[in-house]
């Protein structure tokens, strides 16, 4: 049997960046705080700024609301929309973000020491996991099914198995975490 846990949005505190910036919510340090191979927060990006170094950390990262970034990696611009693609880029590298037009929302998924991936659900389509821990960020609420459970996800919320099931349908719009 899975074990699933589901962390809303609202349940935890903001934690305002080192640089004035901007807000986040770590809704998900595992397996430990001190210690994370997988971090998951979300992000409300209130000014342009440069972003936190992360050396070896693979950064995955996706604009939830507003009307996006641009992000500069290692001097590479990148533009980054709501139902826009996944931007992966390296926790090493020097990153500048640019508000596209006023405060955004943000999902961030970073992993380290393990491979990690993030894409957008398909409503109603199944999905297997590429890993045992894998996550769901459910941007509206829905239900996710499994062959063996059902469970409710209220919207901005993170659903995060530590033992995924073989299958997963998810009935409404968000993201899949795997790491």
């Amino acid at each position: 049997m899975s074990v699933a846990r589901v962390i809303r949005v609202d349940d935890v505190p903001p934690q305002r960046w080192r640089n004035g910036g901007g807000w986040t919510r770590e809704l998900l340090a595992w397996p430990s705080a001190n210690d994370w191979r997988v971090r998951v927060s979300v992000a409300e990006i209130e000014s342009d700024g440069p972003f936190s170094s992360f050396p070896g950390v693979q950064r995955f990262f996706a604009v939830l609301e507003g009307a996006g970034v641009e992000l500069t990696v290692d001097g590479r611009p990148q533009q980054v929309e709501p139902d826009g693609a996944v931007v992966h880029f390296t926790g090493d590298g020097t990153t500048q973000c640019r508000l596209l037009g006023g405060p955004t929302r943000d999902l961030n998924l970073m992993v380290r020491g393990a491979s990690g991936a993030m894409t957008r659900v398909i409503r109603g389509l199944p999905w297997k996991a590429p890993a045992a821990t894998c996550g769901l960020f459910a941007l509206t609420a829905g239900r996710c099914r499994s062959e063996i459970e059902s469970i409710d996800v209220p919207a901005f919320s993170l659903l995060w198995f530590e033992r995924a099931p073989n299958s997963l349908i998810f009935e409404s719009s968000g993201w899949w975490l795997a790491a």
